[in-house]
Formats: C-alpha cells, sequence, structure tokens
C-alpha cells in the first residue's frame, strides 16, 4: 500500500469539488449510468460498477476513494514521466476526474515528456466541458487549482533565490529578447552594485570582501 500521505493534496481537491453522497446519482449527461456516490466513486474495488439505490457511509466513501488514487499512483510511475510530487498530486486528482483513458491519450502527456510544463498546465485548465461540450462551472475552478498545483515546484525552483540569474546566463543565447531584458536589468539596477557585480564576476576584485547591507545592498570591505 502507498501512503496517502503523499497524496493528500490530491484527495483534498477530490474531496473538495467532489462532494461526499450517501446515495448514488445518476450521470448528468445520460440521466442514469454511470451511477456515481461516495467522493466520486462509480466502480466498486472488485470492479462492479454502482447502480441506482446504492448507498455508501463517508467511512467507506474514503476507503473507496483511497483504492481509487492509489491505483492511479501505481498507473502514472510505469509511465516515467518524471513528475514532482506537486505534479504528481495534481495529475492524480485530474485523472480521478476524467478517467484513465482520456488522460492516456491527451496531448497533456506529449507536453510533460518534452518538459514543457506551461503547456502541460494549460492542457488541464481545457477539461470544463460536458460531453455535450457545455461548460461546467466546478471544473473551471478545479482546474485551475489542479494546474496551480502542478507548477509548484516548478515555480518554487523559478523563484528560488540567486537562481534566476544563474538560470538565466546558462540558458543565454543572445537573442534579442534575451539582450532587452539584460538592458532593463541594467538600466534599473543600482549602478554601485553593477559595479561590484562586474568587478566580481570579471574576477577583477583585488583585497577586499563581499559584505551586505541590512537593505541587501553590497559593498566591499577592505582590509
Amino acid at each position: 500500500m502507498l501512503s496517502m500521505v503523499d497524496l493528500a493534496r490530491a484527495i483534498a481537491i477530490i474531496k473538495k469539488y467532489e462532494g461526499y453522497s450517501e446515495k448514488a446519482y445518476p450521470d448528468p449527461d445520460t440521466g442514469g449510468a454511470p451511477y456515481t456516490f461516495g467522493y466520486g466513486t462509480q466502480y466498486y474495488p472488485d470492479g462492479i460498477p454502482v447502480k441506482q439505490g446504492h448507498c455508501c457511509t463517508e467511512h467507506k466513501a474514503i476507503e473507496y476513494l483511497f483504492y481509487e488514487v492509489e491505483i492511479i499512483q501505481e498507473e502514472l510511475s510505469k509511465l516515467n514521466l518524471g513528475l514532482d510530487p506537486f505534479m504528481e498530486n495534481a495529475l492524480v486528482s485530474f485523472i480521478h476526474s476524467i478517467g484513465w483513458e482520456p488522460f492516456l491519450y491527451s496531448s497533456l502527456i506529449d507536453a510533460i515528456e518534452t518538459e514543457e510544463w506551461g503547456e502541460a498546465a494549460e492542457e488541464i485548465t481545457r477539461w470544463i466541458f460536458s460531453s455535450h461540450n457545455r461548460v461546467i462551472g466546478s471544473l473551471i475552478n478545479r482546474r485551475r487549482e489542479e494546474s496551480h498545483l502542478f507548477l509548484t515546484e516548478i515555480k518554487n525552483t523559478l523563484s528560488a533565490p540567486g537562481d534566476i540569474l544563474i538560470s538565466a546566463f546558462r540558458n543565454y543565447t543572445a537573442t534579442p529578447q534575451q539582450l532587452q531584458a539584460i538592458q532593463i536589468l541594467e538600466h534599473k539596477s543600482n549602478p554601485y552594485v553593477l559595479a561590484e557585480f562586474a568587478n566580481v564576476f570579471n574576477n577583477r576584485q583585488s583585497g577586499g570582501e563581499l559584505d551586505y547591507c541590512e537593505n541587501g545592498s553590497v559593498f566591499t570591505s577592505w582590509d
């Protein structure tokens, strides 16, 4: 059994948007099967479908939900997509909502495999329609939350102190956009900080050590 702590975020989203239903209710598009109860459960663990008139306690509903997300997590791991924990939680919730086969045949996997994270997150937000191409209001917020969760680690990495410039230097190819960004940064930066940076970066500092003021600016202390 996999640890439910790992999927706590996915479970929270599912419970939030599915809501608990003691009695089985029909599919809004068909007016009949598939029937759903609990927290979005349509099949018992043995594969038997939920039917009209079936009921479940909230305790059982959580038990079924845990079983379902574990199965999704196991299947996701077989795809070797290189997901971080936030991405995995987001996709478990997403797949629990749309189904496994629609996910497998979506362009979302292609975007993940090519590490186009922004496109992958955008793809998640597109799944807000019913089978009759009507927008479902509750899905808009759910997809937004799943999309934001998917990008959590990426955003944290990009916003980590010191990593932004390092990442920019590594990816520098002198494109017009990159040159423009550098010019904007230089124009808005403190000239003393720029001078200190240039000296240290080009190894022209002699006899001094960098210190930091309380406001974050840099000065050189000399022996």
